[in-house]
């Protein structure tokens, strides 16, 4: 009996920490690009993800948010970063092309909206 509560511990933190860890951005670019339909600022720094207003307040912070199915990979139009947000119920997919410093950015909800936006740098 000890065994098996032993194991289920051990799955439990394995399985928080694998929520815990964050965002790790890995070889995607940091920075802050605009998305100016909602007048919101995406921060893309090393460990996380924040949506800014224009003043530079906070909109909302994906940092100790459930992360799922989180992705980084090359594509034939750039750099690909996925990941989906259970506390928001939307998955979310940057692509940062070869071509330009823009980021290309698409939403999806789970009740299927769609939302697609070339969001432009900030300096």
């Amino acid at each position: 009996m000890k065994k098996i509560i032993l194991v289920i511990l051990s799955l439990t933190m394995l399985s928080t920490m694998a929520f815990s860890a964050g965002i790790e951005l890995g070889d995607f670019p940091l920075g802050k690009w605009l998305d100016s339909t909602w007048d919101a600022v995406w921060e893309f720094n090393s460990n996380n993800i924040r949506i800014l207003n224009l003043d530079g307040g906070l909109y909302y912070d994906f940092e100790g948010k459930t992360i799922t199915d989180f992705s980084l990979k090359p594509s034939t139009k750039g750099l690909v970063l996925s990941f989906g947000c259970e506390e928001t119920g939307k998955k979310y997919q940057f692509t940062k092309p070869l071509t330009n410093l823009n980021l290309m950015m698409v939403i999806d909800t789970e009740t299927g909206n769609h939302y697609e936006k070339e969001l432009p740098i900030q300096q």
